[in-house]
């Protein structure tokens, strides 16, 4: 669509149901600030230019908002007069004259481009104003949206409709779009007559038709309109994206065994004949590719999992974490900036932290990467084929050549070259009949204790 569009976002409200220390739009979905959901789906309906109504932490919310490459202007509200005063903030950027404006909320983090691109779609065929609304089977407290010969003739809210009225069950969503050219001329139309004296944009259905405007409205999911006003609905939209993201992975060839136990981020890839076990989280920047297997119970953050790559269960990976293709990363493992080379298998409970492991090199069981002196990180080299022992300490800095040794239960503090076996262990005594003498002085101080007591 080649058509100039502005989006208003309204998103200045006090969030005082929110019952929180930071504005309702800085409340996270799938890792992502609700605000950022909004502007991305306005961003993909070919709309360059955000205006940014902004009230209770303004410069934070600001901030959260920065999405790809759309331009972003905020507006600040000083004061609570209703939708249609909240629209005006922006009377600047409206005078610039776009062809369209969408206007939307920065708490419904659910919405799609598909409403945005319809809206837009009814102005270029004429419209003057576009409102989107949503059909559901419990209507009550909505507006619902009364047609007439293919035209929006008002938007009835509940207390003011007929009997007939409220069978309706198509409503108002609250969003919707506006003639760019005439719509500062129709926002200033509209008057603040009403109980609360409040400006309301709903306004513009009745202002457009009396001028001679058309209106008419365009229909979204009703999943897609979800509005956020408390911790419990919050947790309810959370729920929403979850099944939707997760069904949209499925069917494009990603395995989930049980679906309903693995949590998604908002950025988190997964390609074609992965395999994702239950109880699987995924934090942001989480890339799997085709053919990885992730065992249950598994974290997953800021990490990239080639093909073939096996993680878990129970595993951790942090940011910087790079499984190579084939590689294994087992039970009670973490890795944090460390690549698993080709092949490479880290099994059980061990920690891999700045490091880098070669290719088919055997990590044992309870080796640890020692990365940090209390001040600084330092990096571990571990050479391609090399084989560490179980519960060895590898002190970085360090580097392990290929195809060494290090021998079970070594503190490795010195660079061990290629093909050379490194043993960095006391070595150990015996002394005959000895246990028996410590267990007899053991009994003995345990009884006088007792005696004593």
């Amino acid at each position: 669509m080649e058509r100039t569009c502005l989006a208003i976002i309204l998103a200045a409200g006090d969030s005082t149901r929110m019952k929180s220390s930071k504005s309702k739009v800085l409340h996270a979905v799938a890792n992502r600030p609700m605000i950022a959901h909004v502007v991305d789906a306005v961003a993909k309906s070919d709309t360059s230019s955000v205006a940014l109504v902004v009230g209770r932490d303004a410069d934070d919310v600001a901030k959260a908002a920065q999405v790809g490459s759309v331009k972003i202007e905020t507006y600040l509200q000083k004061e609570r007069l209703g939708t249609g005063h909240a629209v005006l903030a922006a009377r600047d950027a409206i005078a610039r004259g776009y062809d369209d404006i969408i206007v939307t909320y920065g708490d419904v983090p659910l919405q799609t481009e598909g409403p945005l691109k319809a809206a837009r779609q009814g102005l270029a065929d004429g419209s003057d104003v576009v409102v989107i609304g949503f059909h559901t089977d419990k209507p009550t407290g909505y507006g619902r949206l009364l047609v007439k010969d293919g035209e929006l003739i008002a938007i009835r809210e509940e207390r003011e409709a007929t009997d007939a009225e409220r069978a309706v069950n198509w409503c108002n969503s609250g969003l919707m779009a506006i003639n760019g050219r005439k719509a500062l001329d129709l926002l200033s139309r509209i008057g603040n007559a009403n109980a609360k004296g409040e400006y309301y944009l709903t306004d513009l259905v009745e202002i457009a038709r009396s001028v001679g405007g058309r209106v008419t409205a365009v229909d979204a999911p009703e999943i897609e309109m979800t509005g956020c006003n408390n911790r419990a609905e919050l947790a309810m939209i959370e729920r929403l994206w979850q099944e939707r993201r997760r069904d949209e992975m499925m069917i494009s060839g990603v395995t989930m065994i049980a679906p309903e136990t693995v949590f998604l981020s908002y950025d988190t890839a997964i390609a074609q004949d992965a395999l994702i076990e239950p109880n699987v989280v995924f934090g942001p920047g989480a890339t799997i590719d085709s053919g990885a297997i992730i065992h249950a119970f598994s974290h997953i953050e800021g990490a990239h999992i080639s093909a073939g790559a096996i993680v878990g269960p129970f595993a951790r990976l942090r940011p910087g974490a790079d499984l190579a293709k084939g590689s294994k990363v087992g039970n009670f493992c973490e890795v944090k900036n460390g690549k698993i080379g080709e092949g490479a298998k880290v099994n059980h409970l061990t920690y891999i932290g700045d490091a880098k492991v070669g290719a088919g090199a055997n990590i044992g069981a309870g080796t640890i990467t020692c990365n940090y002196d209390g001040v600084n990180k330092h990096e571990t080299l571990i050479g391609a084929n090399t084989f560490i022992g179980s519960s060895s300490s590898l002190v970085a800095p360090v580097s392990i050549g290929d195809n060494a040794y290090v021998a079970a239960g070594s503190v490795i503090t010195a660079d061990v070259p290629a093909d050379a076996l490194a043993l960095g262990r006391a070595r150990q005594e015996l002394k005959p009949g000895r246990a028996s003498v410590l267990r007899a002085r053991a009994l003995a101080i345990k009884a006088a204790k007792k005696a004593k007591a």
